[in-house]
């Protein structure tokens, strides 16, 4: 399994980590390397393990999911979070993916569909429901970076409309005939002129302005 998808479980329901364990290993292309039982100890078992995929609920005892994505990213981990909740409000959703979360699904997702989901954040594409979107839409209207995209060269809103359209970065070179290494730098510099965090708001901020691929 060298080239598993590594998950860690970050739940504080245990009867939960033991479901979504026994379903994804299961998965050929998935291994559960780790649990946790609250967000602190999430972002020790992360730094620990370095898996590629966190699936992370948002409401635990102690330190919750947001605050544990804020700290991940504090501490540059690249591991990608996908949030587990059985919240659908967006007061709930909204800050976790603000915090830096790929994508969210409910508890009660199809397994199949959260395998499938796993997958899709772990070759780095964002999952969004249109509600949330538009949410998030909203509240990063008044600092989204309006008045910055002229500073954009042509080549880096090809890139930003394709982070739109949810491609990869392997996906964006293999589109534009670049390295992904180009890409890579295309994307930081994208981030830096927009004054924004991450592809996420960048997703956001070229759907807003209409830059699409």
């Amino acid at each position: 399994m060298a080239d598993a998808i590594k998950v860690l479980l970050v739940d504080d329901h245990q009867v939960v980590r033991r479901g979504l364990r026994t379903f994804l290993e299961v998965q050929d292309d998935i291994e559960v390397v780790g649990e946790a039982a609250d967000g602190a100890e999430g972002v020790a078992r992360a730094e620990e393990l370095q898996p590629d995929v966190v699936l992370m609920d948002v409401k635990m005892p102690g330190m919750d999911g947001v605050d544990a994505l804020r700290k991940l990213r504090e501490l540059n981990n690249p591991a990608r979070v996908l949030i587990v909740t059985s919240f659908t409000e967006q007061r709930t959703v909204v800050p976790a993916l603000r915090a830096g979360a790929a994508g969210y699904v409910y508890k009660d997702v199809d397994p199949d569909a959260l395998a499938g989901a796993i997958r899709s954040v772990h070759a780095g594409h964002i999952l969004l429901q249109p509600e949330v979107a538009g949410a998030l839409l909203s509240q990063e209207e008044a600092n989204s970076g309006q008045g910055r995209g002229g500073s954009l060269t042509e080549r880096e809103r090809e890139v930003l409309g394709l982070i739109a359209d949810g491609r990869s970065n392997r996906e964006i070179a293999r589109a534009l005939v670049l390295s992904e290494k180009t890409v890579k730098t295309h994307v930081s510099n994208i981030l830096m002129k927009l004054d924004l965090a991450d592809r996420t708001q960048a997703a956001l901020w070229a759907v807003r302005h209409g830059v699409t691929g």
